[in-house]
């Protein structure tokens, strides 16, 4: 098992988190962005800088990706990728994607889209709260467990 880190977009907070799960767990931890990010040094944690473009970093996690892996990413549908390969993909809210709800979010995703192109505005994520990084945490854990 790997964990693979959408780490544009990660809040500080959620990396953190994965920081202390992959040095407690020893499960190798991968960030994957656009920039250079500073990470703890550690045999067990990694990043992989990308070109600037559309998709990149999140094609780099698919092609990487494999069965049984975790994918930390809020990006819908580059959840719905991994999951088709038989990884996981949880949201750093703590929301867990499955083969069971990936669907249904991906379509509510290009509903909002659309609404978003016809002028509609719908406002953005509200910020990260402590509920959430405890949702987070939680969540991770208890997929740990299992893995």
């Amino acid at each position: 098992m790997h964990i693979w880190v959408d780490a544009d977009a990660c809040p500080k907070a959620i990396k953190t988190i994965l920081f202390r799960a992959a040095e407690r767990t020893e499960i190798p931890l991968t960030l994957v962005a656009n920039q250079h990010l500073h990470v703890p040094h550690s045999p067990h944690i990694k990043t992989i800088q990308v070109a600037q473009g559309f998709d990149v970093a999140d094609n780099e996690i698919v092609k990487r990706a494999s069965a049984g892996d975790l994918i930390i990413t809020s990006d819908i549908p580059l959840a719905d990728e991994v999951i088709s390969k038989g990884a996981y993909a949880l949201t750093p809210r703590g929301e867990l994607f499955t083969k069971e709800n990936i669907r249904a979010r991906l379509n509510m995703r290009d509903f909002m889209d659309t609404m978003r192109a016809s002028g509609l505005d719908t406002g953005g994520p509200p910020t990260l709260s402590e509920s959430d990084k405890r949702a987070f945490a939680n969540n991770l854990d208890r997929f740990l467990a299992k893995a």
